[in-house]
């Protein structure tokens, strides 16, 4: 029976928000009672957008913001096991009045403090669950209220009295409340017969019984600050759902009370037997057997603990012992697809929306990229017209803060593929609201985005020639203009050269991705020059003086541009390479090989860089005396520190060179086996940092050629003592002991 107030035209259902339980409960007191009105626990502004909700697919969610204040939205999610969205439902099929009756959004999201639909400051269930003697509020209701078949509103609402005598809500509570009891009010003025109240169990007491003057609730109503709110419905997921969110009323298990909500016949042998279909799925050997026995596992379980019947814990553990058979990742599996669930909500064309959000959805449909709650990763090959179109949507989303697609590696060589995750979440409506007045199209407001960006004065060098790639990659050839001017303006201004060297890889890469797509930037190359001609001119002057730090962070920036005029340097299709630059220039390798052959013959350089240099001299072909700088900087005249660094710079990506070249390694060997003891422990951790990274067939294959070497030399002269004292210091080193 529904708590009935004192005016017989009055019922107050107390629900759960989200519990089949009470969802089922109170489909059927609606249907005993036959009210003429139903007011829900909800923003009144979204009345309006009751009718469409038939035609809508839960999980979805009212979204509330404040047009030009993204920061202030509300969500208020609804699944098919909310008590409202089944009073909704009946209420629009019986043709009788349903409206929302909380706060308006207009003066909740006014309060900074609300930027969400508050949390209630005490915890009914968990006091009434503790009175009854359980220590686990959700397994308490499940028992009382979720697997009985009907919800007893009455003694629902006694219990909440008993809780809530002495409370004293607070201000923002009292004013939900006092809104609640106006809007009461005012539906009784209009003369309905028979109104059902639907809310929280917790405000039944507020709601119930005589009212409190309307005076009184006006004076808490007055002065609320207000501001322009829009809704909206906007598809919702069980994970999301699965949070506390909306409410204050997260749950952790919506797939298990959707299950309990759609089966309610024989709830337990259907869960498990889905269970054991998704794992069949996952290929693992589950049999008809499996779930008889997992099946009676549930039930005894339930029965030793007084259960009326097997809970979630009783399932998961059954499907744990016996379906799984104890593999938690298993268990894992069922949990992510069952438990929670991937299932996310649809609203209709009819839904309002703004023109971003339309176009967004005719682009899904035409490039068919269905939006779903799971993880699922596509594979792009950019040479095919739908992948391509793809990709540019993707891009030019990620341009817009919708972050429904992440990049990741693609498979394979080439940049003619790119690899996508796809993950839809409901805040991306939110940020298509939020970019609503750049454009009306995706392309159209995502350009606007970059142009705005290229305007920022706070904008960083490497934030642009990032944003010019992005340009590419979303093809926005109509914001490309002003980005590159801006940029070229930045570049112009920018006196640090390690600004111009962090930024130049991402210019590269978008001249080459200008080339690949079909899409070339004009007056990119010119830039591309004009930043790489400032960077061997100052490149000198940078390397001047560093410590130990600052000459690590110099050498990732000069092999980041040295792999960035590689690949300027590559031929684009249909053209050649590594040609003299326009106006009769030397090409950029040239002018780049040229400026580190420069640096490399100081004297005042630090060990590392100087031993970087060296290396990708060497490996361009540019230097014939390799094995000549190596003695040098591993002279005695040179300290063991100093040494250390060179030889980290030098062997810096991989040790094939020292298997390939025997003079290389016997320098290295012999400057190693010529360091006093004290020199070695000094320069130990250069040299583990060095050697530990090279792969390990690479370790071996040096160790094998000193081995092979040691035998030419003749391995008797060895001094076994010597040796053996060596290996134990190496084998504490590496934390091993000797057997």
């Amino acid at each position: 029976m529904s708590e009935r107030t004192n005016r017989d035209s009055v019922y107050v259902l107390g629900v759960r928000h989200h519990g089949p339980g009470s969802a089922r409960a109170v489909r059927a007191e609606l249907e005993r009672l036959r009210p003429d009105a139903i007011l829900i626990e909800g923003p009144p502004e979204a009345d309006p957008l009751i009718p469409l909700a038939p035609d809508l697919e839960p999980p979805v969610a009212l979204l509330a913001h404040v047009p030009g204040a993204p920061a202030r939205a509300a969500f208020w999610p609804f699944a098919a096991f909310s008590p409202e969205w089944q009073a909704i439902l009946y209420g629009t099929s019986a043709g009788i009045p349903v409206r929302f009756c909380d706060l308006p959004a207009a003066h909740s999201l006014a309060d900074d403090r609300d930027d969400e639909t508050p949390d209630l400051r005490a915890d009914p269930i968990g006091s009434l669950a503790a009175a009854a003697g359980y220590d686990d509020p959700e397994r308490w209701w499940e028992d009382v209220v979720e697997h009985r078949g009907d919800t007893p509103f009455e003694v629902i609402a006694e219990a909440m009295a008993a809780v809530r005598e002495g409370y004293e809500p607070d201000e923002r509570e009292a004013r939900r409340e006092a809104y609640m009891r106006k809007t009461l009010r005012a539906a009784l003025r209009q003369g309905h017969g028979r109104i059902v109240v639907i809310c929280g169990a917790w405000h039944v007491p507020a709601l119930a019984g005589p009212l409190p003057p309307a005076t009184a609730d006006n004076a808490i109503l007055r002065g609320l600050p207000k501001v322009k709110a829009e809704l909206t419905w906007v598809p919702w997921t069980y994970g999301r759902l699965a949070s506390r969110s909306g409410y204050g009323a997260g749950i952790t298990s919506p797939g298990w009370y959707h299950h309990l909500f759609s089966a309610p016949d024989r709830p337990v042998e259907r869960w498990l037997a889905e269970a054991a279909a998704v794992l069949r799925d996952e290929g693992l050997a589950v049999s008809s057997a499996h779930v008889i026995e997992s099946v009676r596992l549930a039930d005894s379980l339930a029965a030793l603990r007084g259960r009326p019947l097997a809970g979630l814990g009783e399932v998961t553990e059954a499907a744990r012992a016996v379906l799984c058979e104890g593999d938690d990742l298993a268990v894992e599996l069922v949990q992510r697809r069952m438990v929670v669930g991937d299932r996310l909500g649809h609203v209709t064309d009819g839904t309002p929306m703004v023109p971003l959000q339309r176009d967004l959805r005719d682009q899904q449909r035409k490039l068919k990229l269905k939006p779903e709650a799971l993880d699922r990763e596509i594979d792009l090959d950019l040479r095919k017209p739908l992948d391509l179109d793809r990709s540019h949507l993707l891009h030019r989303l990620r341009l817009l803060e919708v972050g429904w697609g992440t990049p990741g590696q693609a498979r394979g060589k080439g940049t003619f593929r790119e690899t996508w995750t796809l993950q839809w979440r409901p805040e991306h409506d939110l940020a298509l609201i939020e970019h609503a007045a750049l454009g009306t199209t995706v392309a159209a407001a995502a350009a606007q985005r970059a142009r705005d960006l290229a305007g920022t004065e706070a904008a960083a060098l490497a934030d642009l020639t990032s944003l010019v790639e992005q340009c590419l990659l979303a093809e926005l050839p109509q914001a490309l203009p002003e980005v590159l001017a801006a940029l070229s303006a930045k570049a112009a201004l920018d006196t640090d050269v390690t600004h111009l060297m962090a930024a130049l890889p991402a210019m590269v890469r978008a001249h080459r991705y200008g080339d690949v797509r079909g899409t070339p930037a004009e007056g990119l190359a010119a830039i591309v020059e004009s930043m790489l001609d400032r960077i061997c001119v100052g490149l000198p002057v940078a390397v001047t003086g560093l410590d130990d730090d600052a000459a690590a962070g110099v050498l990732k920036h000069v092999d980041a541009v040295h792999a960035a005029v590689a690949l300027l340097t590559e031929s684009p299709p249909g053209a050649t390479g590594g040609e003299p630059a326009e106006g009769g220039g030397p090409a950029p390798r040239a002018r780049w090989l040229g400026t580190l052959r420069g640096i490399s013959d100081r004297p005042d350089l630090h060990g590392l860089i100087e031993g970087r240099l060296t290396r990708i001299l060497l490996d361009s072909g540019e230097l014939a005396d390799a094995g000549d700088r190596m003695s040098r900087a591993m002279s005695r005249g040179q300290t063991p520190a100093r040494a250390a660094a060179w030889v980290e710079g030098f062997l810096a990506g991989g040790g094939l060179l020292l298997v390939h070249d025997p003079r290389l390694l016997n320098l290295v060997d012999g400057w190693l086996t010529g360091l006093s003891g004290d020199q070695f422990t000094d320069v130990l951790p250069l040299l583990r940092r060095t050697f530990g990274s090279f792969a390990a067939p690479e370790r071996r294959a040096v160790g094998e050629r000193l081995r092979s070497a040691g035998r030419a030399e003749g391995e008797r002269d060895v001094d076994e003592r010597r040796a053996a004292a060596a290996a134990a210091t190496v084998l504490a080193i590496i934390g091993r002991t000797e057997r």
